[in-house]
């Protein structure tokens, strides 16, 4: 449901949409609408968000937003995101309040996934 002054959507870019697509498939049963050959999207698997076919990625150390996902078992989820061919890039880690793994799924974005267990 939208909200008055509330984030609403995300966009992100994507070197490769059907990879994008094809791991987000895999790894977290995301269903996607494509809207022309350059644009997908995907909606109430918590913030809805589309992807852009575009020429870079999204990485933290560039300054981008980090989007973190929510696990229930974390070392299942990690597994997951490498056999769908995602890429790790900091393993698991405590920090204040739980643990959490960054990755980068194979059209090179980054996405982190923390646990509070």
């Amino acid at each position: 449901m939208n909200k008055h002054n509330k984030i609403s959507y995300l966009e992100l870019p994507s070197r490769d949409i059907a990879q994008t697509k094809a791991f987000f498939e895999t790894v977290f049963g995301w269903s996607f609408q494509d809207y022309g050959p350059d644009y997908t999207a995907y909606e109430k698997q918590g913030l809805d968000c589309g992807f852009y076919q575009a020429d870079m990625d999204s990485r933290s150390e560039q300054g981008a937003t980090l989007a973190v996902f929510f696990s229930d078992n974390l070392e299942k989820t990690l597994a997951d995101v490498k056999l769908a061919g995602g890429t790790i890039i900091k393993d698991i880690f405590d920090f204040p309040g739980g643990r959490r793994f960054h990755f980068c799924e194979p059209a090179g974005n980054e996405f982190a996934v923390w646990s509070d267990k």
